[in-house]
């Protein structure tokens, strides 16, 4: 390999020299003047100079190269065949909102009534109306009986009630369920008025107050 070398390089100096004496050539035909055919010729003979190469020296003691191996393309890429999913699509669920439950009533207390004011204390005795004295049935009687009504034999029943004061007296009379006849209701009023006697009314301490006093008198003609 070394004696290669050095072949290469003698024959690359030779020709390096034959270049640099063309140049001088062309170099000195400018000056001289010669003709431009004349140089390009001179060029063609010494650029055309075959150089051979002796062959390179046969390898000693080398081992022969392997022998080619036929190209072994690679097996193809197989692809895994895709999953199969063999298992029922589950059915589709449908879910509903959900409704929060009402909100339970709201309970209002109302707030307890103020105390009121403490009850009177129990009355010592027990109140009372006015009460007759005497028979009530002598305060109106037949020989009371109006003569026009008694002439035209009209009858009737007259209610009445009456005011008594803290003496036992009648102070006043009014109807409270006529007889049909003004001049028997009349008389019923202005008898009772005159003849009336009452025990007067008490109250829960035993003190005589004013009160009322209710009844009727019935007009019957007498045989």
């Amino acid at each position: 390999m070394a004696y290669a070398d050095q072949q290469m390089s003698g024959n690359r100096i030779i020709a390096l020299i034959i270049v640099g004496l063309i140049h001088l050539a062309l170099g000195y035909a400018l000056v001289t003047g010669l003709a431009y055919e004349a140089v390009k010729k001179a060029v063609e003979r010494v650029t055309t100079v075959d150089i051979e190469e002796p062959p390179p020296p046969e390898p000693e003691n080398e081992p022969p190269p392997p022998e080619p191996q036929p190209d072994m393309a690679p097996p193809p890429p197989v692809a895994p065949p895709p999953p199969i999913n063999i298992a029922p699509a589950p059915p589709q669920i449908r879910t509903q909102p959900t409704i929060p439950p009402p909100a339970p009533p709201v309970l209002r207390v109302p707030p307890p009534a103020p105390a009121g004011p403490p009850p009177p204390p129990p009355p010592k005795f027990a109140p009372k109306g006015p009460e007759p004295r005497g028979n009530p049935g002598s305060w109106a009687t037949p020989n009371d009986y109006p003569s026009r009504a008694l002439r035209e034999e009209r009858e009737g029943t007259t209610g009445f009630r009456v005011t008594v004061n803290a003496d036992g007296r009648v102070e006043s009379c009014s109807v409270t369920r006529s007889s049909g006849h003004a001049d028997l209701d009349d008389a019923t009023c202005k008898n009772i008025q005159r003849r009336a006697r009452f025990r007067p009314a008490t109250d829960g301490s035993g003190a005589e107050v004013s009160g009322t006093w209710s009844s009727q008198v019935r007009w019957q003609i007498p045989d």
